[in-house]
């Protein structure tokens, strides 16, 4: 059973959310949010509220027990960008690129291997 949860419009830039994400794709759910609590990027509190959520929907809408979820599939994929700018040297001006991303996390059941 595969739970999925998703994010939108986060304010931080794809690339350092994906450096988060590459730490806790493919751990135990419980074990992913332990070593985000400990992280000091940004993104760590976003990602960790959306496995939240994720094992929320995962124990109420499918009755599945949180110690047999794992992050399966977790991507942050680029959002839109606020073009800003900022006054620059003799009259010019200087763009400002503000990006957001997306992110996406799928939770999996663990299977039990009947030996």
């Amino acid at each position: 059973m595969d739970v999925r949860a998703t994010a939108r419009y986060l304010p931080i830039s794809p690339r350092k959310m994906r450096l988060v994400c590459d730490q806790v794709r493919g751990m135990d759910a419980d074990q992913a949010l332990t070593v985000l609590r400990f992280m000091p990027q940004k993104g760590a509190r976003f990602v960790s509220k959306l496995i939240e959520s994720a094992i929320a929907n995962a124990e109420t809408n499918f009755e599945l027990n949180r110690r047999d979820l794992y992050v399966s599939y977790l991507v942050a994929n680029e959002g839109p960008r606020l073009k800003r700018m900022k006054a620059g040297a003799r009259g010019r001006y200087k763009p400002r690129m503000k990006r957001m991303s997306h992110l996406v996390v799928v939770l999996t059941e663990r299977q039990e291997e009947e030996a």
